[in-house]
């Protein structure tokens, strides 16, 4: 059994359904492989071994009895960005030292709902301010395919753990990328919704018209069977939105016939690395093999995307985190009037990109720049999001690379927020527009690096998203690749 952690949840589901194996197995031969692998790759922020194995054991009792829920008895990692009542929460920032949540993100709690065990919480770039995972005040997270490499941000932690088989699957956030690119950077599926599919109550905000919960996972059933799972209204969360949940495991289908794909033009044109130039064009000839036309089209507004991303986050961001002073929870610096406590305390306990970001979005909200840039940007996002409408219209999905480059070296570009945040170009558009997006292996570099090939679908169009990469997926080896020691 000593293999258990290498599997995906679907298999894993089917062998606690056969009695193959049990919870507590599974749950002991992931926890010996997290001891065994975490100190090179740094996932996991913490562990909670013992609970983890305590809830197995009442899962299996469940079973015997039994109780057949969808996710009963299968350990999950979770971004440290999503609060579980009576656990911490740090979002990889020390401003939280201390803090414990007093409620349950309803993710996390339909997760728990459907059986999932939730072992341990994963590494991040502070406050999901991010693109490589190194903005964490425990330190980067390591790529498992070439541990000097980023693992991508800011979900770095949940991308890595999958990746190198030391967590079955993982939840994620995605912001502007911030699920997708790190999958793509570490070689495993990544989801992001459509805005307010899933809901955001209990997920610590960074840019709240932008921030999505999703399921970074082995392959694209279990990404299928996770959106089922996290999907639907909540009452708790004045985003989410009450549309009808799918059985996206049923719009899985091997081939890709009558469907119309389209290669936005702009995302081409791009400076993209050769290595992921050949892989997802490779990518693109097996869709079109699968039976899908492939149709070019215009998204003009895309070059703008990166501009107005910035603009608007960072707006949200300085909003957002301005509850963060040391009052009510976290760190506090002691000081002689309250002032100076909020200064101290915000100035130790907030990384240099967090206070980068609430400057600029301060900045752009303040009087006399208000109209010249955070309106103007809202007014482009607009233009943006009627980019996709159109597009839409005559393609089912979009297909596009997910980064510009496979993984770059640690400390490549922490020197140059610039190109940093250029990281990011190819997913920003998508979650301007609110759409949803899942990056899916097709390839590797010449010197061994993962690539990642991005499926867009239209407003609440997962099921197509999910059918293009599923078959992709069955057609191609890429996600059955493992990095070297991890099997």
């Amino acid at each position: 059994m000593g293999s258990l952690h290498t599997r995906p949840l679907h298999d894993l589901s089917t062998m606690l359904a056969d009695r193959e194996c049990s919870s507590v197995e599974i749950v002991h031969d992931l926890l010996q492989a997290i001891e065994a692998r975490d100190h090179e790759l740094h996932c996991y922020l913490s562990l909670d071994a013992e609970r983890a194995g305590e809830e197995a054991e009442v899962a299996d009792a469940r079973r015997a009895g039994g109780e057949q829920n969808s996710l009963l008895g299968l350990p999950l990692a979770v971004k440290d960005v999503l609060n579980v009542e009576g656990d911490s929460c740090t979002c990889a920032s020390r401003i939280l030292d201390g803090y414990t949540a007093l409620y349950t993100a309803t993710p996390l709690q339909q997760l728990r709902d459907a059986g999932a065990l939730l072992v341990g919480r994963t590494n991040m770039d502070e406050f999901a301010m991010g693109s490589s995972t190194e903005n964490s005040v425990a330190g980067a997270t390591r790529n498992p395919w070439d541990t000097s490499r980023v693992s991508g941000g800011s979900s770095g932690g949940s991308a890595a753990a999958v990746a190198g088989r030391i967590a079955t699957a993982a939840i994620g956030t995605d912001t502007g990328g911030s699920i997708r690119q790190p999958a793509g950077f570490c070689g495993c599926v990544g989801l992001k919704p459509t805005y307010g599919r899933i809901s955001r109550y209990g997920l610590v905000a960074f840019a709240s018209s932008l921030d999505q919960v999703g399921p970074i996972t082995r392959d694209v059933e279990d990404a299928a069977w996770l959106l089922e799972v996290l999907s639907g209204h909540d009452p708790l969360d004045s985003t989410s939105l009450d549309h009808p949940v799918p059985r996206y495991r049923e719009a899985l289908k091997p081939d890709l016939q009558g469907m119309t794909l389209g290669l936005p033009r702009q995302y081409f044109d791009h400076d993209v690395d050769n290595d992921v130039k050949t892989a997802v064009r490779v990518a693109i000839d097996q869709c079109s093999e699968l039976g899908a036309d492939i149709v070019e089209v215009e998204l003009p507004y895309t070059e703008y995307a990166i501009a107005v991303y910035y603009v608007i986050a960072t707006a949200e961001a300085s909003a957002n985190l301005a509850r963060f002073d040391g009052v009510r929870y976290g760190s506090r610096v002691v000081a002689e009037d309250p002032i100076a406590m909020y200064g101290g305390t915000r100035g130790q306990g907030f990384g240099s990109e967090v206070k980068r970001r609430i400057i600029l979005g301060t900045y752009v909200l303040s009087g006399g720049y208000y109209d010249a840039y955070y309106l103007l940007a809202q007014k482009v996002r607009t233009l943006l999001r009627r980019d996709f409408e159109n597009v839409f219209t005559s393609c089912d999905a979009l297909l596009t690379p997910v980064a510009p480059t496979p993984a770059f070296r640690v400390g490549e570009k922490t020197q140059d927020p610039l190109q940093m945040y250029l990281a990011d170009v190819f997913t920003v558009p998508a979650s301007l527009a609110g759409l949803p997006g899942m990056s899916v292996p097709c390839g590797f570099s010449q010197n061994g690096l993962p690539i990642g090939l991005q499926i867009l679908g239209s407003p609440f169009g997962e099921e197509a998203m999910l059918r293009v990469g599923y078959a992709y997926e069955q057609a191609t080896e890429w996600h059955r690749r493992v990095p070297e020691g991890m099997a």
